[in-house]
């Protein structure tokens, strides 16, 4: 099982009662790094919650790779596109455990979101997943007129493992994106930073878990298709959003890659949420609805003359 939290008299919890209570309830569900087939089955059990009701939902073969299809109502012709890559250590989850989050994002940005079934790994190590992700952005931008939308507005977006390959591919295209945004990502192979140490045990999302799943995950740590915060120039990238959880060992990284894309000229709005942990935007928790309803109005302002709209 992942390690409870232990409380320390000396210093206050950073997260509330409530959200305390959830967090130590999944980490007495979750198990340990190690047993993929067993880590599959407890995501798979967690991913029943119901999301919106949207226009049409449809299942298609997008160059090879299996994609699901959110149309949330008729509208205008200029509507963004959203290539969605969940997340799960690249060894889990796929397109019903982020089915919900995939809807909500549909609504509230008022596009057409394709999630993507990427392979995953230990089956299938780097670059399989990226090269994935690469093929349904090209598939995208080709089919995005058919879809009602317009191809020069295809945006990026992915949670963890997910934020990961967006930031990646958005590395290998930056000419075909409009947009990237990227939610508690993990951005460098080697966790060198802080928050690795804060929040290493004790807030769900444990340094254990993440160590184990890059080791499945495989390539060279230092290759900016596998750690972004490692790619030597951030010039010339789409916009940015990113979204991060303040009690997550993947903080610092996020708000490092915020601080690299802003430097080198990029248009980057960094969101931080505090008192939530890794994950949080799949939960029944305030903080998760209003970060996709920010990450909704955002992809609505991508690829618009000006800056995409960053307000909550």
């Amino acid at each position: 099982m992942s390690d409870l939290h232990t409380p320390d008299h000396h210093t206050p919890d950073p997260l509330s009662p409530e959200v305390r209570r959830l967090c130590d309830a999944m980490a007495a569900g979750f198990p340990a790094p190690g047993d993929v087939h067993a880590l599959r089955a407890a995501a798979a059990s967690g991913s029943g919650r119901a999301g919106p009701a949207v226009a049409s939902v449809s299942d298609t073969d997008a160059g090879g790779v299996p994609v699901r299809i959110y149309d949330p109502a008729p509208g205008p012709a200029d509507r963004p596109l959203v290539v969605y890559l969940h997340g799960g250590g690249w060894v889990m989850c796929g397109l019903d455990s982020h089915d919900a989050t995939c809807r909500s994002l549909a609504v509230a940005a008022g596009a057409v979101v394709v999630s993507v079934d990427y392979r995953l790994a230990p089956e299938h190590p780097w670059p399989a997943a990226p090269d994935d992700a690469l093929t349904v952005l090209l598939w995208a931008r080709d089919r995005a007129r058919a879809l009602g939308c317009d191809p020069d507005r295809v945006v990026l977006a992915g949670d963890s493992s997910g934020g990961n390959l967006a930031a990646v591919t958005a590395l290998r295209a930056p000419e075909l994106v409009a947009g990237q945004v990227l939610f508690y990502p993990p951005l460098d192979a080697w966790m060198e930073s802080a928050s690795v140490e804060t929040y290493a045990e004790g807030y769900f999302h444990t340094a254990a878990h993440m160590a184990w799943y890059w080791d499945q995950y495989g390539g060279d740590p230092e290759h900016p298709h596998v750690s972004p915060l490692r790619a030597p120039d951030l010039s010339g990238l789409p916009p940015a959003l990113i979204v991060l959880a303040d009690c997550d060992v993947l903080r610092d990284e996020g708000l490092g890659y915020a601080r690299r894309l802003a430097a080198a000229g990029v248009d980057c709005a960094l969101q931080l949420h505090p008192g939530v942990f890794h994950g949080f935007l799949g939960l029944p928790l305030p903080a998760g609805a209003a970060a996709l309803r920010a990450a909704g109005a955002w992809v609505a302002g991508a690829g618009r003359a000006g800056r995409p709209d960053s307000r909550a």
